[in-house]
């Protein structure tokens, strides 16, 4: 018997919410997937509620349609997450200051226990290699005999788990927490892991918030010395939501040498400041390039800019990383270069080894 989309639509209309309705009359469904695998259909869907104190009364409702799409013949996986909006508030008079920080929880960040150290790799513009560089730091580290975690934040954009090689769904034996696949000697998790390859995720604000803490909280890490979190660039609702709610050791910022990249990089530095988060130092990377055939090194993208920016605001500088084909191959492949042997792989070997004797990992 096959599962679709309309199946499922008509078994939720048949169970009633507080206060009347029901998940699809009163249009509280959002991305509804459903997926054939070996196992049997895998269906997940986000329940949007108007506010936190529906979310909170709809939970019966949640438990209600995970048991009865469960039960459907055929189905091997559910995955339904709830989120919220707040009500509207009424709007201040306008002011010269534009914009504003949002508060913390009360009580300050969080720590995650069973986390020694947990670093966010950051950037203030995308395409500079920071998922390349998170991937091969965490091999690094782990091939030095730390326990390491990678958590890809990148919601929007998930690639890590193309970068690690992992295909297999996480597994959720409870239905509550989530069993992390290993790649590399290294525990790792991507909503990537969740969908097709080739599926947009296509969320609000509070949606990409709600992920990100289910990703940190439901996730079964086990113990650990170190959580790297790649994160997305810029410094929107993520950035905010992970330095608020989470206790960082730090981050870490990678910026190509060129001005434009350095422009973006000084902007994700502030944003960890204003948000008390220690910049542990930067990373410059593509900072030189090695012609294959003839042993000509070339600056594509210029070079220094980040070691003289780093003594600018008195940061460590970290290291520079080349621009190179083998890097880019090996992610595509789902070995990082570090994993393996050579100087690509010996230039990550030493930026880990800095980061550990530096007591951050």
């Amino acid at each position: 018997m096959a599962v679709t989309r309309d199946t499922i639509l008509e078994l939720l209309a048949g169970i009633a919410l507080p206060g009347g309705g029901s998940l699809t009359s009163r249009d509280l469904i959002r991305a509804l997937v459903v997926d054939e695998t070996p196992a049997g259909f895998a269906i997940r869907f986000v329940i949007e509620a108007p506010t936190p104190d529906e979310a909170r009364a709809f939970g019966p409702a949640q438990a209600q349609a995970e048991a009865a799409l469960k039960a459907l013949p055929g189905v091997a996986q559910v995955s339904v997450v709830m989120t919220a909006h707040g009500p509207a508030k009424k709007e201040p008079p306008p002011q010269l200051k534009i914009g504003g920080h949002p508060k913390p929880q009360e009580g300050g960040p969080q720590q995650i226990s069973g986390i020694a150290s947990i670093i966010a790799v950051g950037s203030g513009k995308g395409g500079v290699g920071k998922s390349t560089v998170s991937s091969n730091l965490a091999v690094a580290l782990a091939r030095q005999g730390r326990k390491v975690g990678l958590l890809d934040a990148d919601i929007l954009g998930p690639s890590q788990a193309k970068m690690m090689g992992v295909t297999v769904r996480p597994a959720s034996p409870d239905g509550q927490t989530i069993e992390p696949p290993q790649a590399h000697g290294v525990t790792m998790m991507s909503l990537g892991l969740m969908l097709r390859e080739d599926e947009a995720v296509i969320w609000r604000g509070p949606m990409l918030m709600g992920a990100l803490q289910q990703l940190l909280g439901q996730v079964n890490w086990g113990t650990l010395d170190v959580l790297i979190i790649d994160l997305p660039p810029g410094t929107g609702d993520v950035q905010l939501t992970l330095c608020q709610k989470t206790k960082l050791t730090g981050a870490i910022v990678v910026s190509t040498p060129q001005d434009v990249a350095l422009l973006d990089a000084r902007k994700a530095i502030d944003m960890f400041a204003k948000l008390k988060t220690p910049v542990l130092g930067l990373i410059e990377n593509m900072s030189t390039y090695i012609c294959p055939n003839c042993g000509h090194e070339d600056h594509i993208f210029g070079h220094g800019g980040v070691a003289a920016e780093a003594k600018k605001l008195d940061l460590p500088f970290l290291g520079a990383l080349p621009l190179a084909l083998d890097v880019r191959l090996a992610g595509d492949s789902g070995t990082p270069i570090a994993a393996g042997d050579g100087p690509h792989a010996e230039a990550y070997a030493t930026l880990a080894n800095r980061l550990i004797a530096g007591g951050i990992a």
